[in-house]
């Protein structure tokens, strides 16, 4: 190598190492970087008061025809959901402190109900969140509000009366979508069997607690809740399906999206109800 390029060489590979050695710095410890990525990834649970937003909700369907008892159905699935399960707990006491809940026999009902919302959102969430939420429930409830009935599926069978019943209520939702829908995991058919037998079949077509439109809301809450498109979109053609008018449809959607304000979550990929045209 010639004089010359042996000192472009060094001044080259200078750089080079004082580049790398930069670079290699800006994390001495790898840990480190992993520390401050968790930082910054990990959701915070609010400190604010939920109570200002319970009676947002309650107001809004008060002022509905969608009924004075269903939004907390409502807001037990959206909370749920959502990024902090654990707010079911003052959702409970909040609601234990209303004179519709001033027996222990009435709060005994109100548990049975919150606790089937949060067993149907099982098939929409998963379990461990509707887990938190149930132990955040329990610790506030008072030993005579306590309500220790059987539980709900015990007995159940993975049978043709399951799956007939499961369809029954699918159909019922999605009506002439239903093929369609179902035949887009033809390619996955463990997910066809799960929504049949399991989701539609275990768990929404269930009617011993809550009824067709607070099944409804448990879903359409649980999903909106976590920013699906595709689903969202059915399921708000879905209770519209059931009967439920465009206006009253408009204050489901609008008290999800209180839940996700005061969770601090951003739906930016739910469709509006106005955008739902095939009803």
């Amino acid at each position: 190598m010639v004089p010359e390029a042996r000192t472009c060489y060094r001044i080259h590979n200078s750089k080079t190492r004082k580049k790398k050695k930069k670079h290699h710095n800006k994390y001495p410890r790898p840990w480190e970087y992993y520390k401050k990525a968790s930082i910054m990834t990990t959701e915070t649970t609010t400190t604010a008061d939920p109570s200002q937003l319970f009676d947002k909700l309650e107001e809004k369907f008060r002022a509905s025809g969608l009924g004075e008892d269903k939004w907390y159905v409502l807001a037990t699935a959206a909370l749920a959901g959502g990024n902090d399960p654990e707010l079911s707990g003052p959702l409970y006491t909040h609601l234990t402190r209303q004179p519709a809940s001033s027996s222990p026999e009435q709060r005994q009902r109100l548990v049975r109900r919150l606790r089937e919302a949060l067993v149907k959102s099982v098939s929409i969430v998963g379990v461990c969140k509707p887990l938190e939420a149930i132990m955040a429930i329990n610790e506030r409830e008072a030993e005579p509000d306590k309500d220790r009935s059987p539980a709900t599926r015990a007995g159940w069978a993975c049978d043709e009366e399951n799956l007939r019943r499961g369809m029954a209520w699918l159909s019922k939702v999605y009506t002439g979508d239903a093929g369609s829908t179902l035949g887009l995991f033809d390619d996955h058919p463990d997910f066809a069997w799960i929504s049949k037998n399991i989701t539609y079949g275990l768990y929404l077509s269930d009617r011993q607690v809550l009824d067709d439109l607070e099944t409804e809301l448990v879903v359409l809450a649980g999903i909106m809740i976590q920013n699906l498109r595709k689903e969202t979109h059915w399921h708000i053609r879905g209770i519209r399906r059931l009967g439920v008018p465009v206006e009253d449809v408009r204050v489901v959607w609008d008290c999800v999206q209180l839940v996700a304000d005061f969770l601090g979550l951003k739906l930016t990929r739910v469709p509006s109800v106005d955008d739902v045209k095939d009803v």
